[in-house]
C-alpha cells in the first residue's frame, strides 16, 4: 500500500462553521475544534459517541481493524479494533503499522521563480561580512568542569536587582554577557561524540550574533582547548584559558572577567543598519505540540518561511524523529536526488539509531502531545513538516554542520527541543521559529526566538510568554495567508532589535544543550 497524497491541495472545510473540522477529502478523521459532547451532531451526518476533547480526532466512518486512518490526505496509522463512525480515535484504537512509502524523488520540485523585491532589517553588519540578530559576548565551555567558573565570569556583568547597578550600563549596544554551559567533554570517547560537540562549539564561536568570544576549559578533560581551537580552525576568533592553567577558581573567574571587560568597548561599537531579509536564516521548531499544531501555527509558518525564502532567506527544518514517516513529503520537492538520498540516508540511520537503543520512534509523542489530540508519531510528523512551508528542499546537513544554501534546509537532529535549536544556532540560524500548543518556554541565547501558540486559549492562559497567536485561524478572524504575513513581518521586526517575550523573561543561557551522542566512559 503506499501513501502518496499530496497534502498540497489539502482545505480546510468551515474550520469556524463546525464544531468539527475535515482537513482533506480522503480523510477518515475529523478534528474537534472545541469540546464535543456525546450525542453532538456534527457535519457529514456524523453523530458524537463519546464526548471528544478539543483537538482530538473522531471518526467519520465506520472503521474496520487493520484498516488505515487518514489525516491530512496521509497516513497517520492503522485501527486495533472496529471503530464506529462518530467514535473517539486515540490511541485507544489507533496504532502504527508498516506501509510503503512512494518518495517520488524530485516529483514535485519547482522552477525558481523570480525573487520578491528587496526587504531590509536594521541588522548588525560585522567586519567580515557577515549579518547578526543580536551582540553578546559569549563564554563557552569544553567541559561541565568548567560550567561554574563560566557562569561566574557571566554573573560579573548582570545589573544588581538591589543596588541598581548595571555592569553594561556604559555599552548601550552590547546585548548581554553569556556563559553556554553543557554537560558533557569528557568521559567520552575521541571519535563522533566529540567530533560532534566541537563542531558544535565551533559554530557558536563563529557565530555572527557573537562579537567576541572565550573558551573556559579545566585543563585535564578530553576536549582540550588547544585541540579544539586547532582542529576547528578559530585561531583569531576564539580566546582559550584553563582553570588549572590560571592557577585555580578564583584567578580563572577574575581573567574571563578581565577578558571581558577589555572587549566591552569594540563590541559597544556596532550600530544597526539596514541590511537585506536575505540574511535571516530561522530556525524551526514545534515543542509541547498538540492536535492544533498541524492546522495553525506550523502552516502559517510555513507560508511565512515561503515569503521568507522568496527574498532569499534561509529557514532551517529539523527534528528527523519528527520527520519520520512524512519524510516522502519532502524527497518530492528535493532540489536534486543527491538531497534526496542524504535525508533518506538520516532516516536510515535514526532506525538504526532507534534499534540499537531498544526504543521505537513511535514513542515520540509525548503525554502532553497524546493530551493535545496527537496519537502517532506519523501524525505528529505531519504536522511538523507543514513547518517547512512548499519551497524545495536544497540542502540536508548533519548535526550542527554550517549551511551553505539558502533556501529550504533540513539539519539533522533530535526531536528534543533545546538540543535540536543548539544545532541549528550551530549551523548558523540568526533566528528561532518555535510554534507550541501546549505552552513550551523557551529562548536560545545569542538568538531570538519568537513564540507561536497554536491557540487562543493556551494564548490567553500564557500571553506573557506567546509572541504570537495562530489560533486566529481556528477562531475564524484570520486566514493561515494572513496570519503568515503576521509572522513575517513579525520575523523582520524582531530581527532588527526587537525583544521577544522569552528575551524579556530572560531565557537562553541554560538551553545550550549540544547531542550528547555516544556512550559515556
Amino acid at each position: 500500500m503506499k501513501n502518496h497524497t499530496s497534502t498540497k491541495g489539502t482545505v480546510m472545510q468551515s474550520a469556524h462553521a463546525s464544531q468539527m473540522i475535515r482537513i482533506h477529502p480522503q480523510d477518515s478523521v475529523g478534528i474537534a475544534r472545541t469540546p464535543i459532547a456525546a450525542g453532538t451532531s456534527l457535519n457529514d451526518g456524523i453523530v458524537a459517541l463519546q464526548d471528544i476533547p478539543a483537538g482530538h480526532k473522531i471518526a467519520l466512518r465506520d472503521i474496520a481493524p487493520g484498516t488505515e486512518l487518514r489525516r491530512y490526505g496521509q497516513i497517520i496509522g492503522f485501527a486495533s479494533e472496529s471503530i464506529a463512525a462518530g467514535a473517539h480515535v486515540h490511541t485507544q484504537n489507533l496504532t502504527i503499522g508498516d506501509f510503503a512509502k512512494d518518495y517520488a524523488i524530485c516529483s514535485e520540485r519547482k522552477e525558481s521563480g523570480p525573487r520578491a523585491p528587496d526587504r531590509f532589517f536594521n541588522g548588525i553588519l560585522r567586519p567580515d561580512g557577515r549579518v547578526a540578530t543580536r551582540n553578546y559576548v559569549g563564554i563557552l565551555t569544553t567541559v561541565n568542569c568548567s560550567a561554574h567558573v563560566a557562569s561566574l565570569v557571566a554573573r560579573a556583568f548582570e545589573p544588581n536587582p538591589l543596588t541598581g547597578e548595571d555592569p553594561l550600563a556604559d555599552f548601550p549596544n552590547v546585548d548581554g554577557v553569556v556563559a553556554l554551559a553543557h554537560k558533557t567533554g569528557c568521559g567520552m570517547s575521541a571519535g563522533e561524540p566529540l567530533q560532534l560537540l566541537r563542531r558544535t562549539l565551533a559554530g557558536y564561536a563563529r557565530h555572527p550574533n557573537f562579537s567576541h568570544v572565550i573558551v573556559i576549559g579545566l585543563g585535564c578533560e578530553v576536549n582540550q582547548v588547544g585541540n579544539l581551537i586547532e582542529e576547528q580552525r578559530l585561531a583569531g576568533r576564539l580566546e582559550g584559558m584553563t582553570i588549572q592553567g590560571a592557577g585555580g577558581t578564583r584567578r580563572a573567574v577574575q581573567a574571563g572577567i578581565e577578558f571581558v571587560r577589555s572587549v566591552l568597548g569594540k563590541s559597544n561599537e556596532i550600530k544597526r543598519q539596514p541590511v537585506p531579509i536575505s540574511e535571516i536564516s530561522v530556525a524551526l521548531i514545534c515543542g509541547g505540540s498538540d492536535s492544533y499544531s498541524g492546522l495553525t501555527a506550523n502552516p502559517a509558518l510555513g507560508a511565512a518561511c515561503d515569503l521568507l525564502i522568496a527574498h532569499g532567506g534561509t529557514a532551517i527544518l529539523s527534528e528527523t524523529p519528527e520527520t519520520y514517516g512524512a519524510e516522502h513529503l519532502l524527497t518530492r520537492r528535493a532540489r536534486s536526488p543527491e538531497v534526496a538520498e542524504r535525508l533518506l540516508e538520516r532516516i536510515r540511520w535514526w532506525e538504526e539509531y532507534a534499534a540499537r537503543n531498544q526504543v521505537s520512534l513511535n514513542a515520540n509523542p509525548t503525554p502532553g502531545n497524546k493530551a493535545g489530540g496527537l496519537t502517532t508519531i506519523l501524525e505528529k510528523s505531519l504536522g511538523a513538516l507543514a513547518k517547512g512551508g512548499t519551497t524545495d528542499l536544497t540542502q540536508v546537513v548533519e548535526y550542527a554542520e554550517q549551511v551553505t544554501e539558502k533556501g529550504l534546509v533540513f539539519m539533522d537532529g533530535p526531536g528534543y527541543d533545546p538540543v535540536q535549536v543548539t544545532g541549528q544556532i550551530a549551523s548558523g540560524a540568526n533566528l528561532v521559529a518555535f510554534t507550541t500548543g501546549r505552552g513550551s518556554v523557551f529562548g536560545a541565547k545569542p538568538v531570538p526566538s519568537i513564540k507561536l501558540a497554536t491557540n487562543s486559549p493556551m494564548f490567553r492562559h500564557m500571553e506573557e510568554d506567546m509572541d504570537i497567536n495562530c489560533g486566529t485561524i481556528i477562531d475564524g478572524t484570520e486566514t493561515l495567508a494572513d496570519c503568515g504575513v503576521r509572522i513575517f513581518e513579525k520575523m523582520i521586526e524582531i530581527a532588527g532589535g526587537r525583544a521577544t517575550k522569552s528575551e524579556e523573561m530572560g531565557f537562553g543561557a541554560h538551553e545550550f544543550a549540544p547531542w550528547p551522542i555516544g556512550a559515556v566512559i
